[in-house]
């Protein structure tokens, strides 16, 4: 079962309704089997915010524009996330849509012109609609990239393929270390089998995996699982903290909330749109249960008997936003993210990924990166976000660096306050419930 990806609650304003303008949509085809239902691509105006609304199909992918009256002359640009594998493509509105408007920010979002993990098409068809912005409003003084989870990948892509085209940037909740995400999946599959006993296969078996393996392997380790683990159960808890991120607040809450959604991708056979192959790897992988670097006697047998995966030779080739694009942390603009503690769908170990190669490329001074002490996956309140947002644009616009928390150094992400300095509200995880001082 597919878990909701929510987002946020967006600020209300409580005055009048004003009539706005809104143009009818252009025409294009779709890609073959993809289609946009134009009677969906019509939305109504704030009320009290008087603005122009446009909306259309440009190369198969719908899309959305709204200008406020007041128009500042910035464009705040929209990537979502990912929609499955439905052939019907339908455009969010930007889920800061009241605060933008309110204070003469534009805003516009494309439905990709497909569906699927395919970020390439959220690359070029995002860039594509900030020309087209061009076309109907006007060319804006700057222009932000926002975007969630797979749309955060679309971000970071985006930024470093069209380096001329955007401003500032705030991924939200992404997959800033591409293909390790989907290594992250198959390392906690193939751990939890192997410390089972259980025997796996790869590609797998879907209906196997999903009906005889899994239940197979929850009453191994956990009884019930994932409430109460056995030594193994215990083992792949602590593999998974720490290849999510590592010792962390949070994560005692985060374990049992995502624990038996992780199971579903140990039946996928590790390929993803526009890839020629295989895109998952863990033959070099060292799993381990704590952080000391020698191996105790139960981390070598897992090590020796855990399935090793080899990844295709052309899978991970980078062909700029061909195959899965690599986001290879060279940001040509500030970046502010944000990315919750216990997210495990797109683990909080993304935000260290981009951390590592922003450095790398000596471009740390271009990222500020906040940790949100939030399990759920882009589980930010609308303070938190707008935080992000203004602080981003006093970056670019007034060249004030904002405050980030250091997602690196062990001991500083391990601390009980760690992700306090950004969060505005606890959220209700019951008994593990962690509110800030």
């Amino acid at each position: 079962m597919r878990r909701a990806i929510r987002l946020i609650a967006i600020l209300t304003v409580l005055v009048a309704a004003v009539t706005a303008a809104s143009a009818g949509p252009a025409t294009a085809d779709s890609p073959p089997g993809y289609f946009v239902d134009e009677s969906k691509l019509p939305f109504a105006a704030l009320p009290g915010i008087a603005t122009t609304r446009y909306w259309g199909i440009q190369n198969g992918a719908g899309y959305r524009i709204e200008v406020p009256q007041s128009w500042n002359h910035r464009l705040v640009m929209w990537a979502h996330g990912f929609r499955g594998s439905g052939l019907e493509l339908t455009v969010d509105n930007h889920p800061l849509r009241a605060f933008l408007a309110a204070n003469g920010y534009a805003w516009a979002a494309s439905s990709y012109s497909r569906n699927e993990y395919d970020v390439e098409a959220g690359v070029k068809d995002t860039h594509a609609l900030t020309q087209r912005f061009n076309g109907i409003v006007g060319k804006p003084e700057l222009t932000y990239l926002t975007g969630a989870s797979m749309g955060g990948h679309v971000t970071a892509a985006a930024i470093e393929q069209y380096p001329q085209a955007y401003d500032g940037a705030m991924p939200i909740c992404g997959v800033l270390g591409d293909h390790e995400l989907f290594d992250f999946y198959l390392d906690y599959n193939l751990a939890a089998a192997a410390l089972a006993g259980v025997p796996a296969t790869f590609p797998p078996d879907p209906v196997a995996w999903t009906a005889v393996s899994v239940p197979q392997i929850q009453a191994i380790l956990g009884a019930p699982w994932p409430f109460a683990l056995t030594p193994a159960g215990q083992n792949l808890k602590s593999l998974t903290e720490l290849r999510s991120g590592g010792d962390r607040p949070l994560f005692d809450a985060a374990f049992p909330s995502w624990a038996n959604f992780l199971f579903q991708f140990g039946a996928l056979d590790g390929t993803v749109p526009r890839s020629p192959g295989v895109v998952v790897d863990n033959t070099d992988a060292v799993y381990q249960f704590d952080t000391d670097p020698a191996l105790s006697p139960a981390e070598q047998a897992l090590n020796a008997s855990v399935l090793r995966v080899a990844q295709t030779p052309a899978g991970r080739i980078e062909h700029g936003v061909a195959n899965v694009p690599v986001v290879n942390g060279t940001p040509p603009v500030p970046v502010l993210t944000l990315h919750d503690l216990g997210d495990l769908f797109v683990p909080f170990s993304m935000e260290q990924v981009y951390a590592r190669r922003v450095a790398a490329a000596g471009l740390s001074d271009r990222v500020v990166q906040r940790a949100i002490r939030g399990v759920g996956h882009c589980d930010f309140t609308a303070a938190e976000m707008v935080a992000g947002f203004t602080d981003l644009v006093r970056w670019v616009e007034a060249g004030v660096k904002p405050a980030g928390d250091d997602v690196l150094t062990p001991s500083v992400v391990a601390a009980p306050t760690y992700g306090c300095q950004f969060t505005t509200a606890t959220r209700n995880l019951g008994p593990f419930t962690a509110p800030c001082p």
